[in-house]
């Protein structure tokens, strides 16, 4: 069984990452593999429930919680998209934001424009009754601070010394700019956030989150390439299997290299074929096939679990509870804190649209790139990049939203 678990683990997530010179190595053997079963046995897989029950886990160490009511946020908190998307239509001329409060209660909050209140109401989501609150008097719009990043971003980064992140700040419903420290030590943030609101025409909140850089060249296994010549290993993440109607393949990071060998535990390397890669502009995906049909299954650090559907970009809320794996962070969850993101520079093959979504660190580091993003069974999407502080911890990881796979690929079920 040991030999068949490490066939089927040849087929999970990536992300990408320099590993730094390392010493000469010889060419490794190839191994074969012969096609696995079409489906694992239930022992090798965490159900559902169990799936979910992992990431609650984390929650209730997260937030001082009982495992009963951190499982049951987490199904409200899926539960209730339904009503949240709702709620965005309905308002979405006023909309600034949504948002996932944890702490003291549980509940959602509704940032909107303008003055007039909006009665505050109680939803059934998940088994538990959650509170969804109405605020008035936000300052922007989301639309009006993502037509300002659309029409603004150039002139935005032409002011500062370095391009920075933009985002929407659901919370307060500004622009929310991520500064370098030469912008912030120079001029100051008061003075950034006030000139840039004059460029930009929305209020701006700015921060400082640190040094960003894609997390490679480089879910949840190793997949690796080795330049003899440079002496240089290169290291990434698998993601989700995806499929394109006759051919089941691996999604990665397109920062990853070109040609990529899945390594099991034993050392054993198997070579994968790249299809294609897509890294502009929304896009951060290649993906490759292998000598044998890949399972809708990603690891996590408990074990191993299908993907059973999947989250839209459109739909994720601040404070969205969700977790990654990554080769060198391992298994973690964390809350989203900015689901349109602009990431800094030009790592998009130039200027990247506020499409990308942030999540808290302080687990991200290099060689997590391409690794999946998810909660239970539901896939969100697959690490891109990071900030880092000074002192080199993680500040936030970004993601792209499965919603931008290629065209003609989707995830594979199971």
């Amino acid at each position: 069984m040991a030999g068949a678990l490490a066939r089927w683990r040849a087929a999970l997530l990536a992300v990408a990452i320099v590993a730094g010179v390392a010493p000469a190595v010889s060419a490794q053997p190839i191994a074969t593999l012969s096609p696995p079963p079409p489906v694992l046995p239930q022992d090798q897989r965490r159900s559902d429930a169990e799936a979910l029950a992992d990431d609650a886990r984390i929650y209730a160490q997260r937030y001082g919680v009982g495992l009963e009511e951190a499982m049951a946020r987490l199904r409200a908190q899926e539960a209730s998209v339904v009503e949240t998307d709702a709620i965005a239509e309905a308002y979405r001329d006023r909309l600034a934001g949504i948002s996932i409060e944890h702490m003291p209660v549980y509940r959602i909050v509704v940032l909107l424009t303008g003055d007039e209140p909006v009665p505050d109401r109680m939803i059934a989501a998940g088994g538990i009754d959650v509170p969804i609150v109405f605020r008035a008097g936000a300052p922007a719009s989301r639309r009006a601070v993502l037509d300002a990043i659309a029409m603004h971003q150039a002139d935005i980064r032409a002011a500062l010394v370095d391009p920075p992140g933009m985002g929407v700040d659901q919370r307060s419903g500004r622009l929310l700019l991520a500064v370098g420290a030469a912008d912030a030590d120079g001029e100051g943030l008061p003075a950034i956030e006030a000139r840039i609101g004059v460029l930009a025409g929305v209020p701006v909140h700015a921060i400082v989150p640190g040094r960003s850089a894609d997390f490679a060249v480089a879910g949840g296994e190793r997949l690796e390439y080795a330049d003899h010549q440079a002496h240089r290993r290169y290291r990434c993440t698998s993601g989700f299997v995806v499929t394109d109607g006759a051919r089941t393949a691996i999604a990665t990071a397109a920062h990853c290299p070109d040609m990529l060998d899945h390594v099991a535990d034993d050392g054993t390397r198997t070579p994968l074929t790249m299809v294609g890669a897509w890294g502009a502009r929304d896009q951060d995906v290649q993906i490759h096939v292998g000598p044998a049909a890949m399972p809708p299954l990603f690891e996590t650090g408990p074990g191993l679990r299908a993907v059973t559907s999947w989250r839209n970009r459109a739909s994720l809320r601040v404070g969205d509870f969700v977790c990654h794996q990554g080769i060198t962070t391992g298994y973690s969850c964390a809350e989203i804190a900015i689901p349109d993101y602009a990431p800094p520079g030009d790592l998009c093959a130039g200027p990247c649209p506020a499409t990308w979504v942030t999540v808290a660190g302080p687990h991200c580091a290099h060689g997590d790139s391409g690794g999946p993003v998810f909660l239970g069974g539901t896939a969100f999407g697959l690490v891109k990049a990071g900030s880092y502080r000074g002192d080199g911890s993680c500040t936030f990881y970004y993601f792209m939203s499965t919603d931008y796979l290629p065209q003609g690929w989707s995830l594979l079920r199971g």
